[in-house]
């Protein structure tokens, strides 16, 4: 499947370095009793991890904080078109790769690094059936039922297929990506066709589909701060 996202102008390549290709054990990030972990929250981790179908991709900051977003959008990219074709096979809905990020910009926290990529691959792939996540290094997440659960070794963004019936709850603060992931059809469309190419105006477009302004200051489903960003 083609897209534009390998023929958009990357004056940022290299921001990110890539440290271990996409691996079931990365060895640069202790992830082993994390995943195993996390089982206890996702039905679908253990089998995914059981069959070898969940992967781990590694890459090191090495720019300034427009240019490291511009290529994590990237590389989720590369990730949801690689997932695409695979998630109508065999085990299909167990796949899952995930894009971690070591190092540091200073400055710059890895939480505002990963917000606005995560924000538009998921209004991106969202309608096609690919959902993205994000879990930052050291911070303990809360399901929606109020149990915690453990702290990332590592910040990360993890690309799998769409749950329609389940992940819907997960937007709650976002209903239009809510029902357009419950209703996800992949119909083999390029989503790039009508994207800007340059990150700046991406990261423009995708303010569209930001809540009201009451909702994007707590909510953990939109970038913490859209105007500290857009620069």
């Amino acid at each position: 499947m083609t897209t534009s996202s390998s023929a958009a102008p990357r004056p940022t390549a290299g921001a990110l370095r890539l440290v271990e290709a996409s691996t079931t054990r990365p060895s640069s990030v202790d992830v082993g009793d994390y995943a195993r972990q996390m089982t206890a929250y996702c039905p679908y981790l253990a089998p995914s991890l059981q069959q070898g179908l969940t992967t781990w991709t590694v890459y090191r900051a090495d720019g300034d904080a427009e240019a490291v977003q511009a290529e994590l959008f990237h590389a989720g990219a590369q990730a949801a078109e690689w997932l695409r074709p695979l998630l109508n096979r065999p085990h299909g809905l167990l796949r899952c790769e995930n894009i971690v990020l070591v190092g540091e910009v200073p400055g710059t926290g890895h939480r505002d690094l990963l917000a606005w990529p995560h924000w538009v691959l998921k209004n991106l792939y969202g309608p096609v059936g690919v959902m993205f996540g994000k879990f930052y290094a050291g911070e303990e997440e809360v399901t929606g039922a109020g149990h915690r659960i453990p702290a990332a070794p590592a910040s990360f963004l993890p690309v799998r297929a769409a749950v329609r019936r389940r992940d819907p709850r997960f937007l709650r603060a976002t209903p239009d990506l809510a029902a357009a992931l419950a209703a996800a059809d992949d119909d083999g469309r390029d989503v790039f066709e009508h994207l800007p190419t340059e990150w700046k105006d991406i990261r423009t477009w995708s303010r569209q589909f930001l809540p009201p302004p009451k909702l994007s200051p707590s909510s953990p489903d939109t970038p913490a701060n859209p105007q500290r960003s857009s620069s």
